[in-house]
């Protein structure tokens, strides 16, 4: 079973995606594989050097994401140069991991852009985590030190709520403790593995 798992940007994916793994999910995250794809010496980072030039480069030559960021969430344009040399990578990079997942495996795709880049269709579920706008930009300002109006262009890059919410199979409330995120994580997983 192919699920893919979305949210708004500091919506609780990554605490949804651990507690399924927990339970017995293969999980293939988008933001680590486009990390992976990235790294020092790879095609990827060539390439957004050669569209970026060589001020998103750290001192060791790696990706200075925050310099990128300060570039492509300030320039519509520049974020869909980004993605196209981006989600190629991943989506080629996710399909083999989902290959080598056992046979009858729940594999999970964590894609936080997925109702952006029209993937909805792709999965046999989607699952939503979903929270409210207010609470995103706390725990975005929160966790990346970013200020109000930075963590405002984050949130105004994706989907709306409601756009994601219109493609959710499932959805998961993560606003309110993490033990009730949890518990709705169990009863989706028993819906899953079934």
């Amino acid at each position: 079973m192919r699920i893919g798992l979305t949210g708004g940007i500091a919506s609780g994916k990554s605490t949804v995606a651990r507690e399924l793994e927990r339970l017995g999910a293969v999980i293939i995250d988008a933001d680590i594989l486009a990390r992976d794809v990235v790294a020092l010496g790879t095609e990827g980072l060539k390439a957004i050097v050669t569209r970026f030039g060589e001020q998103v480069l750290a001192p060791d030559g790696s990706l200075n994401r925050r310099a990128l960021a300060g570039i492509v969430f300030a320039d519509p344009q520049a974020r869909a140069d980004l993605n196209a040399i981006i989600h190629p990578r991943v989506r080629e990079r996710a399909l083999e991991l989902e290959a080598a997942a056992p046979a009858g495996a729940v594999v999970v795709h964590v894609i936080p852009l997925l109702v952006e880049t029209g993937q909805q269709d792709d999965f046999d579920a989607v699952v939503v985590v979903d929270t409210t706008t207010a609470e995103q930009l706390r725990r975005l300002m929160r966790r990346d030190g970013l200020t109000e109006t930075e963590a405002g262009q984050r949130l105004a890059a994706q989907a709306s709520r409601q756009e994601r919410l219109q493609e959710a199979t499932y959805i998961i409330d993560s606003s309110g403790p993490v033990r009730e995120t949890l518990r709705q994580v169990g009863e989706l997983w028993k819906r899953l593995a079934t």
